[in-house]
């Protein structure tokens, strides 16, 4: 079915859902550094989104078994990159950074998409697509910089900042690696398969940050409401809100509001944590999403991806 660009208060609602529910997730992670390790953190969201998502899916995976069986290694690799991978290096990255620069950092990926299709698959892109991505790179530099854009020359950048900056190259490899192996499934079921893979990917590096490292968790009314916050609220019912809207509106149109995610993420900070909002903060959202806005109006004549949804 073609999907159809009109924009009723529903898909409104849909739209606007995920980037709260994206920066909230964000949000709590920074509450929970010293409550529960980030690799907990990440096992118990995927595992209980693992959980809930299996009801709906399970059933569509089971007699897709064969076809899930002869791209195991591609779905292994996606769940390793989009879900172990970006997401556990969040919640690390939240012990160091705030959650309006992860969020603002995160925001930068459909550039970083577009960057890294041009120089590891030779994908052909537009000037307005380079102009964007000079734009929105100029943005992160700002933000991770904190407006000081000297201490570029000597790396002092805070440790979360760099780490996230690995996290959003990961997640690009992620979205041309969905792009370039897809499958014939429906959205949510490859989710789950990915999530499945993801799982099992992160549950070693628990145990050692557990066992190894001595972390443990301080388990609490506020812990368990995080989870399940994480699990259902962030994942399920962001990725299920978000999937039906770029459906029902195309790709193009869901980019845009996904960048009121620093906004959200901004708000929640402040409110429950305290955090002001600086210049280069302002400063290095105009750029980002400036850039994006440049970029995205040169898609057309770009082979470049729609962003999956993000698993934030």
């Amino acid at each position: 079915m073609k999907s159809s660009h009109r924009l009723s208060a529903g898909t409104v609602v849909m739209l606007t859902l995920p980037p709260m529910l994206w920066a909230g997730n964000a949000v709590v992670g920074r509450l929970m550094v010293g409550q529960i390790a980030p690799m907990a953190l990440s096992f118990c969201r995927w595992f209980f989104a693992l959980l809930a998502l299996l009801p709906l899916t399970g059933s569509t995976l089971w007699r897709s078994r064969a076809l899930l069986r002869g791209h195991w290694k591609v779905l292994a690799r996606q769940g390793f990159l989009g879900v172990a991978c970006y997401n556990s290096i969040q919640y690390v990255a939240l012990h160091s950074t705030t959650p309006l620069k992860v969020s603002l950092i995160t925001s930068a990926a459909p550039v970083f998409v577009t960057l890294l299709g041009a120089v590891l698959f030779g994908e052909a892109i537009g000037m307005a697509a380079w102009g964007g991505s000079v734009l929105s790179v100029a943005g992160v530099a700002v933000v991770v910089t904190e407006g000081h854009l000297q201490r570029l020359a000597g790396l002092h950048l805070a440790r979360g900042d760099l780490m996230m900056l690995g996290a959003v190259f990961l997640w690009a490899l992620y979205t041309w690696d969905l792009r370039r192996n897809p499958l014939s499934l429906p959205r949510l079921s490859v989710l789950t398969a990915q999530i499945a893979w993801g799982v099992l990917f992160i549950a070693p590096l628990a145990g050692y940050e557990r066992w190894v490292q001595g972390q443990y968790t301080h388990w609490s009314e506020p812990v368990v409401l995080s989870i399940a916050y994480v699990s259902l609220l962030a994942s399920v019912v962001a990725y299920a809100c978000w999937g039906t809207a770029v459906a029902r509106v195309g790709a193009q149109i869901p980019s845009y509001f996904g960048n009121l995610a620093p906004l959200f993420a901004a708000l929640l900070a402040y409110l429950f944590l305290g955090e002001r909002i600086a210049a280069y903060h302002v400063i290095g959202a105009v750029l980002i999403f400036a850039g994006i806005h440049v970029a995205l109006r040169g898609r057309a004549s770009a082979s470049v991806p729609a962003l999956p949804e993000k698993q934030a």
